[in-house]
C-alpha cells in the first residue's frame, strides 16, 4: 500500500499544531521519527488518553512512518507522569528495538517540537528551518493514530477527540464529528459556570473566540470556558499599551532569559523587541531570531513581573518584518544555554501563575462518538490553501465521502463528510451538512 497516497486520501494533517499536511511532511528520508505525546498546553488531556487507550494505533502509525522514511529509530516523547500511557505503550512496543520511549519532565513548553528534537537528539532546529534539517520528522500521536486507521481500513479523518474544560460543570474528553459546534461541546460538559469566553486550544497558545457556534476542526485539541472576568483573558488579549511599555519596561531581560527558544541558541530576544516598539521599531538589531519565536507565551505569562506582553510584541514585529518581504535565514545563532535545564518552567508553577489551578482536574474520556444533526467543515483547517468544494447544495453525501479536494498545485488536504446528510450550504470558508 502506498503510504503517501493513503495518507493524502484520508485527509490527514498535523493534529496537534499548525495542521501541516501529513502526506507532504512524511514524504522524505529521515534519521529519526519522533512522536509528540508531550501535550504542550496545560489542562488538555487528549494526547495522554490517545496513548493510554489507543497505544496500538500510535505505535502502528509510528512504525509505518519509520519504514517509509528509512529512519533508524522511532521515538515516542511523552511526560513521565503519564504513567498509564507509559505502561500501555511499553506493552505495545514489546521487544521492538526500533521503537522507544523518551520520558520528559513536566515543564512548559515540553511539547514544542523544537524542544522535543533537542531533548531526544541533542540537535537544534535552525531559525527558518524544519526538524528535517537535522534529520527528524515530528508527528503528533493523534496524527499517527489517524495514519494507522487509514492503513487498516482506509478510514478518513472525520472525528476528533477534544478536551472540554475550564469553567464547565463536568470536564470531559469527547470524540466528536469534525465540524460540530463548540456550543454542543459545552453542553456535553454540563454547560458553563456563568458567563464565559472560550479558548480553542490551551490557555497559553489557544485562540480566544466569543462565538459558541465556531466549529471543531481536525486540529482542535481543547475547548476551555474561561469566566469573562478572569485575569487570563487580559493576559491573552492582543491589546498593547505602548505608553505603558515605554514607561515601565526596564529592560531587565527576564523575558529573554526565560525564553525556551533563546535557550536553544536561536537568538530570540523579547526585551529587544520591547525596546524596538517603544522606540519606533528602530533598534531591533539582529531581527532574524524573531522568526524563531513560537509564541509560547512564557515571556508574558511567566517572566514579566510588570504584566507587560512581550509575546504580543514579538508576533506584531514578526508580522511587520515578514510583510516587508524579509525571510528568515537558516542559522543556529549560538550554543545551547548552559543553564537550559534550570530554565524549564514547571507546568504546575505556570498553572498557578495563570490562576487556573481550579481547572487542572481530570477530564475522563468518553469513547462513544457524539451524534449531531449539523456540521460545518471549514475549508482551511491548517497550513496551506483552502480545499476546493466538490459538492453542491442539496447533494446527499455519506460519512467519509470527499466533499472538498486539494486545490491544484497547492499545499492542502482533502475534506470528508463527518456525518451522513445533505449539503445545506457551501461558502468560501465552509461546507455545511445537515442530517436528513
Amino acid at each position: 500500500m502506498d503510504l503517501i497516497q493513503t495518507v493524502c486520501d484520508a485527509g490527514i494533517l498535523g493534529a496537534g499544531g499548525a495542521g501541516f499536511p501529513t502526506h507532504v511532511k512524511i514524504n522524505c528520508k529521515a534519521e529519526y521519527v519522533l512522536a509528540n505525546g508531550a501535550e504542550c498546553e496545560p489542562l488538555l488531556r487528549v494526547d495522554q488518553q490517545i496513548m493510554q487507550y489507543h497505544a496500538h494505533d500510535v505505535v502502528s502509525g509510528l512504525r509505518a512512518v519509520v519504514r517509509h522514511t528509512g529512519a533508524k529509530k522511532g521515538v515516542i516523547a511523552l511526560k513521565a507522569h503519564y504513567e498509564e500511557a507509559v505502561r500501555a505503550l511499553r506493552a505495545e512496543i514489546g521487544g521492538d528495538e526500533d521503537i522507544e520511549l523518551h520520558l520528559l519532565q513536566s515543564y512548559y513548553p515540553a511539547g514544542d517540537e523544537q524542544q522535543i528534537v533537542y531533548e531526544v537528539t541533542g540537535r537544534v532546529v535552525p531559525t527558518g528551518g524544519l526538524p528535517l534539517d537535522v534529520g527528524c520528522v515530528v508527528c503528533n500521536v493523534s496524527t499517527l493514530q489517524n495514519i494507522a486507521k487509514a492503513l487498516q481500513s482506509g478510514e478518513a479523518v472525520t472525528e476528533k477527540y477534544v478536551t472540554v474544560g475550564g469553567a464547565v460543570n463536568n470536564p470531559v474528553t469527547v470524540k466528536v464529528p469534525v465540524g460540530i459546534s463548540c456550543k454542543e461541546l459545552l453542553s456535553l460538559a454540563g454547560g458553563t459556570k456563568g458567563d464565559c469566553v472560550y479558548i480553542i486550544g490551551g490557555p497559553c497558545m489557544g485562540r480566544i473566540v466569543k462565538d459558541p457556534d465556531t466549529p471543531v476542526t481536525k486540529t482542535t485539541g481543547g475547548l476551555l470556558a474561561i469566566p469573562v472576568d478572569h485575569p487570563l483573558l487580559s493576559i491573552r488579549s492582543d491589546e498593547l499599551n505602548i505608553q505603558l511599555i515605554k514607561s515601565v519596561c526596564c529592560q531587565c531581560s527576564m523575558c529573554t532569559q526565560m525564553c525556551p527558544r533563546n535557550a536553544l541558541g536561536l537568538n530570540v530576544q523579547p526585551n529587544r523587541a520591547m525596546l524596538s516598539l517603544a522606540s519606533g521599531m528602530n533598534v531591533i538589531g539582529d531581527f532574524n531570531g524573531i522568526f524563531s519565536c513560537c509564541n509560547c507565551g512564557i515571556c508574558t505569562d511567566f517572566a514579566c513581573n510588570f504584566g507587560l506582553k512581550p509575546s504580543v510584541v514579538m508576533q506584531k514585529l514578526k508580522a511587520a518584518i515578514a510583510a516587508n518581504g524579509t525571510r528568515p535565514k537558516k542559522e543556529v545563532f549560538t550554543a545551547v544555554d548552559g543553564g537550559f535545564e534550570n530554565k524549564k518552567v514547571p507546568t504546575s508553577r505556570l498553572i498557578a501563575r495563570l490562576g487556573i489551578t481550579e481547572y487542572d482536574v481530570p477530564a475522563p474520556v468518553c469513547e462513544d462518538l457524539v451524534s449531531t444533526d449539523c456540521v460545518r467543515i471549514l475549508l482551511r483547517q491548517g497550513v496551506g490553501a483552502p480545499s476546493v468544494p466538490t459538492v453542491k447544495v442539496g447533494q446527499r453525501v455519506e460519512k467519509g465521502a470527499v466533499i472538498a479536494d486539494i486545490a491544484e498545485k497547492k499545499l492542502g488536504v482533502k475534506m470528508h463528510a463527518s456525518i451522513c446528510g445533505t449539503v445545506s450550504d457551501v461558502t468560501d470558508s465552509y461546507i455545511e451538512l445537515r442530517r436528513a
